[in-house]
């Protein structure tokens, strides 16, 4: 009896900074480095641009400083400019000079003072009840592209167990833990900032590496990743 090799369809990709096979649904980014392409996971992507990695698809920013002070330059002092560089090279005389009847000066007008307009600040208050900065919290976390890493790994490794609670350490800190028996992912969300922030914290594989409060469950997540309070 002959033997078959049992394949899956889809390629393992791992990332190039952190070296990690990725789970399935996770996505990889594609970067270029030294004239190659990388792969690089959601983790990693601080650090691939810290590297100078470019991301496929971006274009670097052009400085048009130096263009723009050419264009800055008054019509008379290219004119002037570039008679001087005919009159180097000889291609050009020196005209004779002329007579200038005297301008008047025209009577000086007192220019009205304005003050710079000040762009509106927009302050975000932090909720004061734990109850309110974990409901802030998890509009937040909806609203960002992390539901689709939770959307794909659930659908790999089924439904996961989802924490959230304020941050100890923080007041304007709140902590996302969700994790399956295979793997587990810490995101912060700060709700200080001027554009409130939602980042990746930590990463694991054992959930002996978690607290035991980070392991109890208040929040479930749909098949869309999105967070909601446990009833």
């Amino acid at each position: 009896m002959s033997t078959r090799d049992i394949r899956t369809s889809s390629p393992q990709v791992s990332c190039d900074v952190c070296g990690r096979t990725l789970l399935r649904g996770e996505r990889a980014d594609t970067y270029i480095a030294g004239g190659g392409r990388r792969s690089v996971c959601e983790l990693c992507t601080s650090r691939a641009l810290n590297e100078g990695w470019v991301r496929e698809g971006t274009v670097p920013a052009f400085d048009g400083s130096a263009a723009g002070s050419d264009r800055r330059r008054s019509l008379f002092g290219r004119f002037w400019n570039r008679r001087e560089r005919e009159t180097t090279n000889g291609n050009a005389t020196a005209p004779a000079p002329e007579a200038v009847e005297p301008v008047q000066a025209l009577p000086e007008v007192p220019r009205r003072s304005r003050a710079p307009a000040r762009e509106p600040r927009h302050v975000r208050a932090v909720p004061t009840s734990a109850e309110q900065k974990v409901i802030s919290a998890i509009d937040l976390f909806n609203s960002s592209e992390h539901c689709k890493t939770v959307a794909g790994v659930a659908r790999s490794l089924g439904v996961p167990t989802v924490s959230v609670r304020p941050s100890g350490a923080r007041a304007s800190v709140v902590g996302v833990v969700v994790s399956w028996e295979l793997c587990w992912y810490r995101y912060d969300v700060d709700l200080s900032d001027d554009q409130p922030s939602v980042r990746v914290a930590g990463q694991g594989y054992e959930l002996d590496e978690l607290p035991a409060e980070d392991r109890e469950a208040n929040a479930v997540a749909d098949d869309r990743g999105a967070l909601a309070l446990a009833a």
